[in-house]
């Protein structure tokens, strides 16, 4: 045991300790970043977040690493894709 001082919702798993202790709270300023962030509390909606956590590689797959400019680009089977 780490002996770390975390949320109650942090210790749940390993995955959701490293977000607790690395991310969650940390000011963001990159705007990618910002917007994958933006894009991965909209599927949290129904979803837990450690799920989205799990599946964040493949989101980032899926949207071409969180690029707007690629994600705007999308072609009507891009979105069926999805």
């Amino acid at each position: 045991m780490d002996h770390k001082c975390r949320c109650a919702w942090a210790s749940s798993s390993p995955l959701m300790q490293d977000y607790h202790d690395t991310e969650w709270g940390v000011p963001e300023r990159d705007p990618r970043r910002l917007w994958e962030m933006l894009m991965l509390e909209g599927f949290q909606a129904g979803l837990s977040w450690e799920i989205v956590l799990r599946k964040r590689a493949a989101f980032r797959d899926a949207f071409v690493d969180f690029d707007p400019r690629k994600v705007a680009a999308f072609t009507a089977k891009d979105v069926e894709r999805l």
